[in-house]
């Protein structure tokens, strides 16, 4: 594996995470937390593909947007590809349990067209503010914001230096996205990523800059 931290001079070690959402469960669109997971679908498994040989083939001439390892959340729906990129590029594979999505409590496993006909109230507040508007049962957004921090601070601590693939969640990328431009938290429900959206982050210890892929 490929080491990059040792850097000359006062130059800050920087580490590279590329944030990739999960594919199209099976099963279609519901809210899935760190409590109901499905495997990909068939376009799922297509669209990862699909979004990897993209950004691996555009980045083929400059060796230094080459993934040092990969990292995944433990949910299937981002583990299964994490093993087969891992296998397929040769480069290990760490799952991260800090890193898996937000509860949504009872709302998990059913449909936005379920939730708004049991409880279109607590469904039009969750919109307004998703901070103090939370489904029976799910993760606070403060408390999830706070794991994923101190998740993401300890990969970066771990791999300092490194070009590291993350296979994640759109709740993941939301929350990163929001602390590097010191957005409100209310601000999420603002952001939408797409099944194999991508997201590219920068970090040093001075400071962490997005780049949109």
């Amino acid at each position: 594996m490929s080491n990059h931290s040792e850097q000359p001079g006062n130059i800050p070690t920087e580490t590279l995470i590329d944030f990739i959402r999960h594919g199209e469960p099976e099963g279609g669109r519901m809210y899935r937390g760190n409590q109901v997971d499905h495997p990909l679908s068939k376009t799922g498994w297509q669209q990862m593909h699909e979004a990897i040989s993209k950004l691996y083939l555009k980045e083929e001439a400059d060796i230094e947007f080459k993934w040092d390892l990969v990292v995944s959340s433990p949910m299937l729906r981002c583990h299964a590809f994490a093993e087969v990129i891992s296998k397929q590029l040769a480069i290990p594979l760490v799952t991260k349990e800090l890193l898996t999505e937000i509860s949504f409590g009872d709302w998990e496993g059913k449909t936005v067209d379920e939730i708004k006909a049991s409880d279109p109230v607590l469904f039009r507040d969750f919109h307004r503010d998703p901070v103090k508007n939370r489904p029976p049962g799910a993760e606070s957004l403060e408390a999830f914001s706070q794991r994923i921090s101190r998740g993401l601070s300890a990969l970066l601590k771990e791999h300092s230096g490194q070009r590291i693939l993350l296979v994640t969640h759109a709740g993941i990328m939301r929350t990163i996205l929001i602390d590097v431009l010191s957005a409100p938290l209310k601000s999420r429900q603002l952001i939408r990523f797409p099944y194999a959206g991508m997201l590219r982050l920068y970090a040093t210890q001075e400071q962490m800059r997005i780049e949109f892929l």
